[in-house]
């Protein structure tokens, strides 16, 4: 959801956390928004989540990060945080085959359940085990640039590309929200009556011509 607010920041952004259990979400989340890595990180049970403000384009953004959980069973309660969402990273763990061939339904999920204009970015993480590598940076450039989405290989152990995933997501939202306050603006702008009187031609069934003012 994207709020504009006018004490602590100017806008709160909702992010959602989505894909397999297992990928690294959580940790994703704790290392944008703590610094800190988990290496005993347990699975998520509903719904987490954590914030964090940053500067996006000279406004202060509060970036509301909401963690999801993968499991079948919670997927009732994680579809219901997609609805109130700007933004959402897509995640798949580059060692394990079976959550890259899974994040097409994810996607179909989020797309039927959120915003149409919702700012997708899909993330291959655990890239620190490359030597475990079952799913190459090819692939994941592939598919991403098939459904029309932003792509990057993270690392949540590392710190690699958490920062950038996040503030590429949060600058996307941003250029959204403000082409549509400019274009509400226009709008408005362009509905606006004239203020003082406007002369108005009248021409009678004899050809005469008269002229009257009609105060708007």
């Amino acid at each position: 959801m994207a709020h504009r607010v006018d004490h602590e920041y100017d806008y709160l952004f909702e992010i959602v956390l989505i894909g397999d259990s297992g990928v690294g979400k959580s940790n994703i989340l704790s290392r944008f928004t703590r610094n800190e890595f988990c290496l005993e990180s347990k699975s998520t049970i509903g719904v987490e989540f954590a914030t964090r403000t940053l500067q996006v384009e000279g406004k202060t953004v509060k970036a509301q990060v909401w963690d999801t959980a993968g499991q079948e069973r919670y997927r009732a309660i994680t579809s219901a945080y997609y609805r109130g969402a700007v933004g959402a990273l897509l995640v798949y763990d580059i060692t394990k085959r079976q959550t890259f061939d899974n994040v097409r339904r994810w996607l179909r999920e989020l797309r039927d359940h959120a915003d149409s204009n919702i700012v997708i970015m899909m993330a291959g993480n655990k890239s620190d085990l490359n030597h475990l590598r079952a799913v190459s940076e090819e692939d994941g450039h592939a598919l991403a640039e098939g459904e029309g989405l932003s792509f990057l290989e993270t690392s949540a152990l590392e710190a690699k590309n958490i920062e950038k995933a996040f503030q590429t997501i949060l600058n996307e939202i941003y250029h959204i929200i403000s082409k549509k306050a400019s274009a509400a603006q226009e709008a408005a702008a362009s509905v606006s009556l004239p203020s003082q009187g406007t002369t108005i031609n009248v021409t009678n069934s004899s050809g005469n011509t008269k002229k009257g003012c009609c105060s708007t």
